[in-house]
């Protein structure tokens, strides 16, 4: 395990103490970003220990998170937090959620970590280092399925409006269709289904670099694709869609038409 791996993991545990404190707390405190989002006091209280930990382990390098933005730190190395995502469940009290950590190096994701402590789960990743997840019983390797036709897959997405904002629906309505199982797991958590090879495809038809740096690693680890709807291999294209690579092209063939 490398030490960028090992300081990932502790910033995780970290994260874990102050987000399952706060989770269903009675004075939880909910607010609402410019793009009406919701931010609660443990997203902010979460980001702000992630830092000052990095700070503290890591002082020369870059830190971009969802709630304080990118600090003036300039270099090669940047880590990249998402305090929670999935605000909207953690707010009532719904436990799929998670942090999400990832440390690039030169624009790559190089160490991931996903923690979702209430669901008792956590998966995490470096490069070359393969994709693991933890329930409680052990850390086990994971690796994506191997269905390799859309007519047997299982389709994951967030939001159906999603869609219809970016005059999509249809395209989404035509690969929903072409599939065996259609779930709305959201988040994180389909991306992380994909990369156990639980689901087969995961969308994510508008995201940030926060929600998807530390994922495309774990699923491109645990032997999938990653892209953006493009399908270009990045994680800061505004877009998201994780696969058993097997099935990539087809998706995106389907959601261009």
């Amino acid at each position: 395990m490398t030490d960028d791996l090992t300081l990932a993991l502790a910033l995780a545990d970290a994260a874990d103490r102050i987000t399952l404190d706060r989770f269903q707390a009675s004075d939880l405190k909910i607010d609402r970003k410019p793009d009406r989002t919701p931010v609660t006091d443990a997203d902010t209280a979460t980001e702000d220990a992630l830092r000052a930990l990095i700070g503290e382990h890591r002082p020369d390098d870059a830190v971009l998170g969802e709630e304080r933005g990118l600090d003036s730190r300039a270099g090669d190395r940047a880590w990249i937090l998402d305090p929670i995502d999935g605000t909207k469940n953690y707010s009532r009290g719904v436990p799929v959620w998670a942090t999400l950590i990832a440390l690039t190096e030169a624009g790559r994701p190089t160490v991931g970590v996903v923690s979702a402590p209430a669901l008792g789960r956590r998966w995490w990743a470096s490069a070359g280092g393969g994709a693991f997840t933890d329930a409680g019983q052990g850390a086990r390797r994971i690796s994506v399925s191997g269905v390799a036709d859309l007519s047997d897959a299982c389709l994951s997405t967030t939001e159906l409006s999603t869609w219809v904002e970016l005059g999509a629906l249809q395209q989404y309505l035509d690969l929903a269709a072409r599939c065996w199982v259609v779930r709305a797991f959201g988040d994180f958590w389909q991306h992380m289904l994909v990369a156990e090879g639980a689901i087969d495809l995961g969308l994510d038809g508008e995201a940030n670099a926060w929600d998807l740096a530390a994922i495309q690693l774990i699923v491109t680890e645990a032997g999938g694709r990653f892209s953006d709807l493009s399908g270009a291999d990045r994680f800061d294209g505004g877009s998201g869609i994780s696969s058993n690579g097997l099935l990539h092209d087809a998706a995106l063939d389907t959601l261009r038409r």
